[in-house]
């Protein structure tokens, strides 16, 4: 349809429907860019999900060659760890062999190869030898003879030279321990007096008894609850002095310092506290000794 084939509408009067299809026209006009952008955003989105998507699987594969590589390079150090022990023990043993072999050439001769031979013993019996010997008495001439050359002075009865000669009998274990036991009760139950008494009677009567140090420790003891200080320390000096290696001296060390400490002899104490931890180190004892030592230098 040419220009000329144009309707023409007098002014005011273009229909509806031309004017509706305008405002179409327009609309879709208007529209297209949006839907473009929006194709385009959505385009975007999926993309950089799927960007995600392998960054996350590339750290996934790093982490896991990580820890593919610190086990290798675990398995690789036991490796060298094994073949290390197992050539030295293959070097100890060629030592060990190589060594025999050494001294003999040095020496300048080989060691021989010795047949083994086994001998059986024979099941011969012994042979008897004569045990019996004939008992003679003596002749009354020859026991005369002995009587008379005897001195005068020795006509005392052989029953008291017999008695004087005879060691003395030590008294049963089990009642020397009854003893220690009751002594060392009477210092817990108070009679204090009694028990110190007793444990130094002990000590006295028994000093290779294995508890005469204890009984000389716990007369200590008890003479330091009657606040006899000096005396208390002059068992334990006796009880370190007869006893180095029992096994109460360490404690008689200690008690005998705190004695000291009562007496008002500081420096024999540092002095007793220094040769604990220098003779003991490592001990209970020696762990006191160095406290005290500490609170002594403040």
């Amino acid at each position: 349809m040419t220009v000329s084939d144009t309707p023409s509408y007098p002014p005011g009067r273009i229909p509806r429907s031309l004017v509706l299809e305008h405002r179409i026209i327009r609309r879709l006009f208007a529209i297209a860019p949006l839907c473009a952008l929006t194709a385009c955003a959505t385009t975007g989105s999926a993309q950089s999900s799927e960007l995600a998507e392998l960054k996350a699987e590339v750290r996934a594969m790093r982490e896991t060659q990580a820890r593919l590589e610190k086990r290798l390079e675990r398995v690789e150090l036991h490796a060298s760890v094994s073949q290390s022990r197992a050539s030295s023990a293959a070097s100890a043993r060629e030592a060990t062999t190589a060594a025999p072999q050494t001294a003999a050439t040095s020496a300048g001769y080989s060691t021989p190869d010795l047949a083994v031979v086994k001998l059986k013993p024979r099941n011969e019996p012994a042979p008897s030898l004569p045990t019996r010997v004939a008992v003679v008495e003596p002749a009354s001439e020859d026991m005369e003879m002995f009587i008379s050359s005897a001195p005068e002075g020795d006509s005392a009865p052989a029953e008291a030279t017999a008695d004087a000669s005879a060691p003395r009998e030590e008294p049963d274990t089990a009642v020397l321990e009854a003893e220690f036991d009751q002594a060392v009760a009477a210092l817990r139950t108070g009679n204090v007096e009694g028990g110190v008494t007793r444990l130094l009677a002990f000590a006295e009567e028994h000093p290779r008894h294995p508890r005469a140090d204890n009984a000389l420790y716990f007369s200590g003891l008890g003479q330091m609850g009657l606040k006899e200080h000096a005396s208390a320390a002059k068992t334990f000096e006796r009880l370190i002095a007869q006893y180095p290696a029992g096994d109460a001296v360490l404690d008689g060390m200690l008690r005998l310092a705190e004695c000291r400490l009562r007496l008002n002899q500081k420096d024999d104490a540092r002095a007793l506290y220094t040769r604990i931890l220098t003779q003991f180190p490592g001990t209970a004892a020696a762990t006191q000794a160095e406290q005290r030592l500490a609170s002594l230098s403040h």
